[in-house]
């Protein structure tokens, strides 16, 4: 299964036995949406609420840390999802938050999975049907799942700036990166480039080519034989960068899961502002 499917593709295949389709929305705290409540109003047919929002590690020092090994094998169970399921992600949500949901599966070893281009709004966009039914499934038992990809903390980031090893990529829009006056930004992580995660996608909120996408990582300065951290506010639009980096091809770029709700919070943390130099 490809890592991106279309519309056509998925409802095609609803109903199949080992797959699974996930409403992974979630909104910014400003928003006034509420991700629970429009699922209730009308989701694809057979999808399950992941609930992305309580989908961290509450306990750590981190802000909306990813959840832990067991929290994610018990999010697992809850749902019902068997290990070796299909697994699509879709959301309409601004900030495209099925990319982060990805980063999570990913994360802990699920193999099968995909997000939904264009994603809710595509679909429903081309009068596909929708339901206001929830599917209850029984829960199934998970073993705990080692991670696979890699998060970098606050003080590998502090090392970072000194040695600058790994290429940063702020996906934070270019007046918050720059810490522009209004912005409520002081600024980006010493040595970072700028790519706003929106410039990946298409207007109507599909993905762009992946030739496309790499003219664009290209256009911020990336160097694709190189270490890759990507950031951005809270983690959530950072891994909207990591999924675009697996569209063509790279899969070894890292999450600065922290963001700037962490580095920006810390009064001993360098800052720079202005366009990356």
């Amino acid at each position: 299964m490809d890592k991106l499917v279309s519309t056509d593709w998925l409802a095609a295949r609803l109903g199949a036995d080992d797959l699974v389709v996930l409403d992974a929305s979630m909104h910014l705290p400003d928003s006034g949406r509420d991700a629970k409540a429009e699922f209730d109003v009308g989701h694809i047919p057979g999808a399950r609420f992941l609930d992305l929002e309580s989908f961290i590690d509450g306990a750590s020092d981190v802000p909306k840390a990813i959840p832990t090994a067991e929290q994610f094998a018990e999010r697992m169970s809850a749902l019902g999802i068997a290990s070796g399921s299909r697994i699509i992600l879709y959301d309409d949500s601004d900030i495209r938050t099925s990319a982060r949901a990805w980063f999570i599966l990913d994360h802990y070893g699920e193999e099968d999975v995909a997000i939904l281009d264009g994603g809710l709004g595509k679909w429903r966009a081309e009068d596909r049907r929708l339901s206001q039914r929830e599917v209850v499934h029984a829960p199934r038992p998970r073993g705990r799942s080692e991670p696979t990809r890699e998060v970098r903390t606050m003080s590998e980031m502090r090392e970072n700036c000194s040695t600058r090893h790994a290429q940063v990529f702020d996906a934070r829009d270019a007046a918050r990166f720059a810490g522009e006056e209004g912005s409520g930004s002081e600024g980006h992580i010493p040595g970072a480039r700028n790519l706003h995660f929106a410039r990946l996608l298409e207007d109507n909120g599909e993905y762009k080519t992946p030739d496309a996408i790499r003219a664009e990582f290209e256009a911020a300065g990336v160097d694709l034989d190189r270490p890759i951290i990507t950031s951005c506010n809270s983690g959530m639009t950072a891994s909207v960068l990591l999924f675009g980096l697996a569209l063509i091809g790279k899969n070894d770029a890292a999450l600065y899961d922290g963001s700037w709700l962490e580095w920006g919070a810390d009064s001993s943390t360098p800052k720079e502002q202005g366009e990356a130099r």
